[in-house]
């Protein structure tokens, strides 16, 4: 594949499917992912622009087997083949944090895989049961989980959509919802487990 300064069009989310699925104060029936790989070059994280991209979940209603986005982006960065000789950081934009499987699929990722390191940026909380221990889960296995703001909300319109020149536009109350879910965020990591 050939490196690029930015994804094509057809790599592009549209405007509308981003604010449906990422707007934190809507439940959105699809999980979106968006994502970026960099590599560490000294002391400075480098983009590769060629494994930047989205991929979101297939659902029981669509043909073929049911998969969650974030076993799609495993499969992806498998695909890769990444060295394991240089350190990679993966950061992702996710319209909800991944279910308690993901995130032990994610776990196991990372402690099969210590050249790599994950960022996870959620727009919204999964709060069914379980979801706190695989959260925990993942961030025992070193991956950094947090609560989109309007500053990742933006770098998102500005990385994966195909916005036309548009700047982003924050819905009312993008800030309370954020700092509410980090709130909710931080409480379920702190969690001790019984």
């Amino acid at each position: 594949m050939e490196a690029s300064t930015a994804p094509r069009t057809g790599c592009l989310l549209d405007e509308n499917t981003f604010t449906e699925n990422f707007m934190n104060q809507i439940r959105a029936r699809k999980t979106y992912l968006c994502y970026k790989v960099e590599i560490l070059d000294g002391d400075a994280w480098v983009p590769l622009d060629e494994n930047k991209g989205f991929v979101h979940n297939k659902g029981a209603n669509q043909p073929g087997q049911p998969c969650h986005a974030e076993l799609y982006f495993l499969d992806r960065i498998r695909s890769w083949n990444l060295d394991r000789g240089l350190h990679y950081r993966l950061t992702c934009f996710i319209s909800w944090t991944p279910c308690h499987t993901c995130a032990q699929n994610l776990a196991t990722f990372l402690g099969e895989n210590s050249h790599v390191s994950l960022r996870i940026f959620a727009s919204r909380i999964y709060s069914l049961p379980g979801y706190g221990a695989g959260l925990r889960t993942l961030q025992a296995a070193g991956a950094q989980i947090a609560i989109m703001t309007s500053k990742e909300f933006e770098h998102c319109w500005e990385t994966f959509v195909d916005h036309q020149g548009r700047p982003f536009q924050p819905w009312d109350d993008l800030e309370v919802v954020s700092q509410h879910l980090c709130e909710k965020l931080q409480a379920i990591l702190q969690t001790q487990q019984n």
